[in-house]
């Protein structure tokens, strides 16, 4: 696994478990939710690779 792949993992994660700790996340929405921010998570990655 690429070190950004394995970068974007871990801050889907905690940014998912913050959402759950603070009540912003239901099991319903679980897959919705971890999918859209671990898009957006990508993005921003490859948003300041691009500027490097």
């Amino acid at each position: 696994m690429k070190k950004e792949d394995e970068l974007s993992l871990k801050v889907t994660k905690e940014i998912v478990v913050k959402f759950i700790e603070v009540g912003r996340l239901t099991v319903n929405s679980f897959e919705e939710v971890w999918s859209n921010i671990h898009k957006t998570v990508r993005s921003s990655l490859k948003e300041d690779d691009a500027k490097d």
